[in-house]
């Protein structure tokens, strides 16, 4: 039912952003030099790797100029790549992962396989579920740029601001999934895309991210 879901839900919504997907690879082609997409590799279900389509917001050769965590005052990212973020428009791609299996629309948000490599026995749940474009934990935090902006050190940054209750929420979904859950986080989705400060009841009682700013002068004050 899931996988039938998907298959649906992706073929009629790559009709449906066709015409957007056309004008965000002009824009972005024209704005800087590189490919249209970004081809990452990200660890999917069972542990297997895959290449997860993104537009690419970022200049050419991003990954060996900084780490794999972005923040949102990153110099690495361009012009057109800080709208297509805030909006999360260059997730688009990744109904073409959904087409092909290797992702769903709801599920645990692909990790790079550093991370996946700290998961303990109780985290390798997660790597049971196909890997989704949305899932509480993207509710939770729906701008990771922004907690992470000011950070020295982002990947540090992640690991200790976002990446616990990410994990939480992740376990909390693979435990709990269903259709109607899949439903809910979709519609949650959409209502956190237009009020940023909408927080689902579900989530209520999971703390927000702390911006990194934030925690640095909670460290000074210590």
């Amino acid at each position: 039912m899931k996988r039938a879901f998907d298959l649906l839900l992706a073929s009629v919504g790559l009709v449906a952003v066709s015409p957007v997907l056309l004008v965000i690879a002009v824009l972005i082609r024209l704005e800087s030099a590189g490919p249209i997409l970004y081809l990452g590799t990200r660890v999917g279900r069972f542990n297997k790797p895959f290449k997860i389509a993104k537009f690419r917001t970022m200049v050419a050769n991003a990954e060996r100029l900084g780490g794999s965590s972005t923040s949102a005052s990153d110099v690495r990212i361009t012009r057109a790549g800080k709208v297509l973020r805030r909006f999360k428009l260059d997730e688009l791609p990744q109904l073409f992962n959904v087409l092909l299996g290797q992702m769903s629309f709801v599920g645990p948000r692909p990790e790079v396989q550093e991370y996946v490599d700290l998961y303990t026995e109780q985290e390798q749940l997660i790597l049971t579920m196909r890997p989704g474009i949305t899932d509480w934990a993207s509710i939770w935090n729906s701008d990771e740029g922004a907690v992470l902006a000011g950070a020295e050190d982002p990947d540090q940054a992640y690991l200790e601001l976002i990446r616990p209750t990410k994990l939480l929420l992740q376990l909390k979904y693979a435990r709990q999934h269903s259709l109607w859950t899949d439903l809910k986080i979709i519609s949650y989705t959409f209502g956190k895309l237009l009020n940023s400060d909408f927080v689902p009841r579900e989530i209520a009682t999971y703390d927000k991210p702390t911006p990194a700013t934030q925690a640095i002068e909670l460290r000074k004050a210590a």
